[in-house]
């Protein structure tokens, strides 16, 4: 873990424990992924990728908007905790091949497969194709995460931050080798259900009352 990215991780541990009193359900299933691995999770709010890499002991890698790497220090920054430049309006190519080249390098990379923010917590049941794409050039496992609550802390159209409880729900790898390997589908079929399991993955799981570990 790099200087910069060490602190940006300590910064947001602390954020997620004093403002967001972070739980995260099913800690065990963080552990133990060894190669390269998508991190798949619903996506309420700006805080969301701190919120899930303060979870990991390890580096991940994320997306942040492309307009803000434009200034000389933010780019300096966002570069060294791991942040991958995106066009939301148009995703290119070299960022497609870059996140496959991570993965392929045995790193974690975090994606958000309804592409946008929600605006009301509710998910987007159908995936972009682009996660199956990125899947199926890296073939390498997905594991589906859900946030509850993170989206009372900072809404899409909002710029305060508010405190509240937040709880990440993880759940078990998906592995698609076997849909990798159907010949009976072509790729794009195979993209879109890939992203379509994916989503399924994310809406099955369920915050406990308890909000325990």
């Amino acid at each position: 873990m790099g200087f910069f990215y060490w602190i940006g991780h300590t910064g947001s541990r602390i954020f997620a424990r004093f403002v967001c009193s972070l739980r995260v359900q099913n800690r065990a299933g963080l552990q133990g992924h060894e190669g390269g691995l998508i991190i798949a999770s619903n996506h309420v709010s700006f805080v969301d990728p701190p919120l899930v890499g303060s979870a990991f002991r390890e580096p991940i890698y994320y997306f942040a908007r492309k307009t803000l790497f434009d200034h000389p220090v933010a780019n300096f920054i966002f570069t060294r905790v791991n942040a991958l430049p995106v066009d939301q309006s148009r995703p290119e190519i070299s960022v497609l091949k870059r996140i496959i080249q991570l993965l392929k390098s045995e790193e974690k990379v975090l994606i958000f497969p309804e592409g946008e923010r929600s605006w009301d917590g509710k998910l987007n049941m159908e995936g972009q194709p682009g996660i199956g794409m990125i899947v199926s050039k890296s073939k390498v496992p997905v594991l589906p995460v859900r946030l509850f609550g993170a989206e009372k802390i900072l809404p899409r159209g909002e710029k305060k931050i508010r405190r509240h409880p937040v709880t990440l729900v993880v759940g078990e790898p998906i592995d698609f080798s076997e849909l990798l390997a159907d010949t009976s589908k072509n790729s794009k079929e195979k993209y879109q259900l890939i992203a379509d399991k994916i989503m399924q993955s994310i809406a099955a799981l369920e915050m406990e009352d308890s909000r325990g570990e």
